[in-house]
């Protein structure tokens, strides 16, 4: 029986990294599989990915990944307690023995600070402090322990979401290798770097310090596009702002607390994505949770959509490895295997990812879901170079 080890991500874009955790998850664990839960086309932190889904799943299959099933984006899209508990879930459904994932502090006591969560959370309403801050410093009067590096705070949301789930996954904490998450530059010398490092040196087209830092076949990827940014969405976004009520505004999935006026306001005096952030962030309102809200307001998002637990488990690509493993749990699984999205999945269970995937489709072009089927990476175009 072949054993698989699950990573939740997002590779926007694979990189070095990425693959050296990959390789770091099934030499430690021993599994036969990797299985990447990954985010389609829109990213947790409420940004396009900058690469489609196909692609994005084409070059972790070619890094090192077995299996890839997309994260639907009524958990993708989410605050990180939802996201963790929608890849969970997923990972759970595909019967993972392990849960491996980067942190900063790989040796951060979990239990400790899940026996002192607070008991509604509800209740940190302080105006000039955002709501992460407020959670971060209750735990840390509690516990001692300061969590407030982001794959920290991830790992944190993954041991909760899998205890809650009645522990179905072994966790493997993972040091980061090399750059921090949030850092914004590539160090010179240095195979690693972050993912936002990554991005900023793609979009400037410095080819020589992305190909320092990823794959062979991310990198043909990124050169090839075509590339999507939250700019190439403003316009749209503008004019939904400005032309739309009020009141349909905030029928939307947490658009609350009257932020949709803030938005409105914004949206008439900004000529791009970037300057409308910046006008509409306060103490209250992290970038993050802005650009979500954003997105929110973009796709539409009704509450009704944004459930994270998974009801399907569509497959994006595969390795030989991982289709072998695919074919011993299919007749396990307890959700529906989406080999090839059709017109019932289209009008059902993934309407809102297909709407997602036909707002690409409006930029790029190129169809997202009817019709596609998983990319397959035989084991010689696997990545052949081997990392620092």
């Amino acid at each position: 029986m072949l054993q698989a080890v699950g990573i939740i991500a997002e590779y926007n874009p694979f990189h070095n990294g990425h693959a050296y955790q990959v390789a770091t998850a099934k030499r430690q664990t021993g599994a036969d599989v990797v299985v990447a839960a990954m985010s389609g086309n829109w990213v947790q932190r409420g940004e396009p990915a900058l690469l489609d889904k196909w692609q994005r799943a084409e070059a972790a299959v070619a890094g090192g990944v077995d299996l890839v099933i997309e994260l639907p984006g009524a958990a993708a899209m989410q605050p990180a307690h939802l996201f963790a508990q929608g890849g969970v879930a997923l990972l759970t459904a595909m019967q993972c023995h392990w849960l491996a994932f980067g942190t900063e502090h790989p040796n951060m006591d979990y239990q400790r600070l899940m026996a002192h969560l607070p008991d509604d959370p509800t209740t940190f309403k302080q105006f000039d402090q955002t709501y992460a801050s407020l959670f971060q410093g209750y735990l840390r009067e509690q516990t001692g322990i300061t969590l407030n590096l982001g794959n920290d705070i991830l790992g944190f949301f993954y041991a909760l979401a899998n205890q809650r789930l009645g522990g179905p996954l072994e966790l493997l904490p993972l040091a980061r290798k090399g750059s921090q998450h949030a850092d914004t530059k590539i160090a010179l010398d240095d195979a690693y770097a972050s993912a936002t490092a990554v991005r900023r040196a793609v979009l400037r087209q410095d080819w020589a310090q992305v190909q320092s830092v990823v794959p062979p076949r991310t990198l043909a990827l990124v050169q090839q596009g075509p590339l999507v940014t939250w700019e190439h969405y403003w316009p749209a976004l503008r004019y939904l702002l400005l032309s739309g009520h009020v009141a349909d505004l905030r029928r939307n999935y947490q658009i609350t607390e009257g932020v949709e006026y803030r938005l409105k306001r914004a949206a008439l005096t900004s000529d791009s994505f970037e300057a409308f952030m910046h006008t509409v962030k306060t103490k209250r309102y992290t970038y993050t949770r802005l650009q979500r809200q954003a997105a929110y307001l973009l796709v539409q998002a009704q509450p009704a959509e944004m459930n994270p637990e998974p009801t399907y488990l569509r497959v994006l690509g595969y390795s030989a490895a991982g289709q072998s493993y695919l074919h011993q749990i299919k007749k396990q699984v307890t959700l529906p295997l989406i080999s090839r999205a059709d017109r019932d999945w289209q009008k059902g269970p993934g309407e809102f990812d297909d709407r997602l995937g036909k707002l690409r489709t409006m930029l790029t072009g190129i169809p997202q879901d009817y019709g596609r089927i998983p990319v397959k990476i035989t084991d010689s175009d696997r990545l052949s170079r081997k990392l620092p």
